[in-house]
């Protein structure tokens, strides 16, 4: 039964997963395009001045990518759930409800790991090309909040999306709205550091989000 459950999530996110990463890997090899680009016509000392003295943000295209693919994951996952209520569909498989519900997003958080860490790799591998190795740490520190920010938007966006109460509903996306953005802010590179813990340890605490919106539709709320 639990291969089945996670066959249905598979079948549901597949081609988007796939999408998103074509996407973010184009965006990735555009911020190359122009790091390529600056050393080319501004010389790469010039521009590593820029970096480490004037604060340039060389791989701030890469902000909103994150964040775009928590957004569609959940999308993709969970709407089809919503449409004629099919979740109700879950709950009445032999399997205890709140275990699917975690299955369910656990499975999401795998597939969206797994995306992010193609993502990350490639624009590991593309820095160790151009930049000496204290110019990349600092670029990690600073991308990091940026993709525990899409792992949050997942999670958000599936408590949403799933919340059979409108006024809910509203409420959360007010909340996700006014949370989201300490993840997804620009600053020097490096400047994130003192705030990736908490924000690792706030992303956590979201990851049963979705309990909440599963126990309303259990009990039938609309």
């Amino acid at each position: 039964m639990i291969r089945s459950m996670v066959y249905k999530e598979w079948i549901k996110v597949r081609w988007m997963l796939l999408l998103y990463l074509l996407l973010a890997v184009l965006a990735v090899g555009y911020i190359f395009i122009r790091v390529r680009y600056n050393f080319t016509f501004n010389e790469a000392k010039n521009f590593w001045y820029s970096v480490l003295f004037q604060g340039y943000n060389w791989f701030k295209y890469l902000m909103y990518i994150p964040l775009v693919g928590g957004l569609a994951l959940a999308v993709a996952q969970y709407f089809p759930e919503t449409v004629n209520k099919r979740i109700k569909l879950t709950f009445h498989l032999p399997v205890e409800e709140n275990r699917s519900l975690l299955l369910m997003m656990q499975f999401g958080t795998l597939c969206l790991l797994a995306a992010f860490l193609v993502v990350f790799l490639l624009f590991l591998g593309l820095s160790l090309v151009w930049f000496p190795k204290e110019i990349i740490w600092s670029a990690v520190v600073s991308v990091t909040p940026w993709f525990l920010g899409g792992v949050a938007a997942y999670y958000l966006g599936a408590l949403i999306i799933l919340e059979p109460v409108w006024l809910r509903r509203i409420l959360y996306f007010l909340v996700a709205a006014t949370f989201i953005p300490f993840f997804i802010r620009s600053s020097v590179p490096g400047g994130y550091g003192p705030a990736v813990l908490v924000l690792f340890l706030m992303t956590c605490l979201l990851s049963v989000s979705l309990l909440f919106s599963g126990y309303r539709y259990r009990k039938g709320e609309m």
